[in-house]
């Protein structure tokens, strides 16, 4: 498929953070079905599973303000190094935990958490990277071309390896997602640049007083602030699903746990095909009536999960829901990239993912309760219904004319959030 390889023409810089990010992808991946296998393995109380799961979502909770406004004032670049580093460290040392049978469910929400704080200054630092390696052009194509890295790697290889790894040997798969953590710090080293953003002129200011300027800009910004508001819900969905989705596979489904990692394959087919379809999209409809059809598609494939017992329909509504997710991400991604000013980019990236990832956690939770009590399926159905609802609503405050006039705003004045009243 094109566009799915290498920088394509966005520069060689570009490239080597596409190849960091697809090879720690790749350990990611095999993690994302090992940890939650190695729970089940300890436990079959959905409300204990889905705890391992929230632990891995706290930290976005916790610490993306800090994070945020930390990220616009160091080089973004070795910052994402030392991450990789010190995650490389942490996942190695659960691997020797399940080594040794010592593997325990507070040690495994313990290291979820830890890695999900690694995650949180990682993913702050990346996104204004991209703009910086990119000259901020083709922003949505340089996303999408992120997602299918992340994609090929992480759902058709890390989720099948993953499985197979974990079925071999349950510390195998931990032992490799470190090996990938410290190749991708190796390829980040090598991008040659200084990626420390300009500061504002002025006497220092405090952390607080950063972080604050980040959430007034957000808070100030219509359009970015409601889009900030329905990705709380949808992760808050999201994560509620998510969280049951490999008990739900094993009991429901009657899957082993090496197949499980091969359910997987269905929503990276649907993912992949949303990058390759993101952009098209935002063009050919427009990016309101894009993100409005892939909310309501999400919807529609987390609602089918209630009612379905074979593992191929499951397959396919899995797709539909990474057609979601990427089309979402990718025009969201690249409108906050094109509208919030460079040395504002990490503290408002990370103030709008305290709201919309935030929730994650919380659905988790959330989804865990819902199972525990009214069973697997009741999750996909209150959740689904929840995401079709929420989509609804976009037209009101998200249509392609608020997006048409942020963006001009945003060309006009570079600090200047839109207006606050919609269009």
């Amino acid at each position: 498929m094109p566009g799915i390889t290498g920088g394509g023409g966005l520069g060689p810089r570009y490239a080597r953070l596409w190849a960091a990010s697809t090879v720690s992808n790749l350990g990611d991946g095999i993690t994302l079905v090992a940890i939650p296998l190695l729970a089940a393995s300890l436990t079959r109380d959905p409300f204990l599973v889905a705890v391992v799961a929230a632990a891995g979502q706290l930290p976005w909770l916790l610490f993306s303000l800090h994070a945020g406004a930390f990220v616009d004032r160091v080089d973004r670049r070795r910052l994402m190094v030392a991450v990789d580093l010190a995650r490389a460290g942490v996942v190695a040392a659960l691997a020797a935990t399940v080594l040794t049978g010592v593997a325990s469910l507070p040690l495994l929400a313990a290291v979820a958490f830890l890695q999900g704080s690694g995650e949180v200054l990682y993913a702050n630092a990346v996104q204004p990277l991209i703009p910086a390696l990119t000259g901020g052009r083709d922003l949505e194509r340089a996303n999408a071309r992120l997602y299918a890295g992340e994609i090929l790697t992480n759902r058709f290889l890390g989720g099948p390896v993953g499985g197979l790894l974990f079925a071999a040997a349950a510390a195998l798969p931990f032992a490799v997602d470190a090996a990938t953590f410290l190749a991708s710090a190796a390829l980040l080293a090598g991008i040659a640049g200084t990626y420390r953003p300009e500061r504002a002129a002025g006497p220092p200011t405090t952390l607080r007083a950063e972080i604050g300027e980040g959430l007034r800009w957000l808070w100030r910004h219509s359009l970015l602030r409601f889009l900030a508001l329905v990705l709380g819900v949808f992760n808050l969905a999201g994560a509620a699903a998510a969280a049951v989705y490999v008990l739900f596979a094993l009991e429901e489904l009657g899957l082993g746990e090496a197949e499980v990692g091969f359910l997987l394959i269905a929503g990276a087919v649907g993912a992949l095909a949303g990058t390759a379809l993101a952009a098209r999209l935002s063009r050919r409809l427009g990016p309101g009536r894009a993100m409005l059809g892939a909310g309501l598609l999400g919807g529609v494939a987390m609602t089918g999960l209630a009612v379905t017992s074979s593992p191929w329909v499951a397959a396919l509504l899995g797709a539909l829901e990474g057609v979601f997710v990427i089309v979402w991400n990718v025009i969201t991604i690249s409108l906050r990239q094109e509208i919030i000013p460079d040395r504002l980019l990490g503290r408002v990236s990370s103030s709008y993912r305290l709201v919309g990832v935030g929730a994650a956690p919380v659905g988790a939770l959330l989804g865990g309760a819902v199972a525990s009590a009214l069973g697997l399926r009741a999750t996909f159905l209150v959740f689904g219904a929840l995401t079709l609802l929420v989509s609804l609503l976009l037209p009101l405050q998200a249509g392609d004319a608020q997006i048409a006039r942020a963006r001009s705003a945003a060309s006009a004045g570079p600090g200047a959030p839109a207006p606050a009243a919609p269009a």
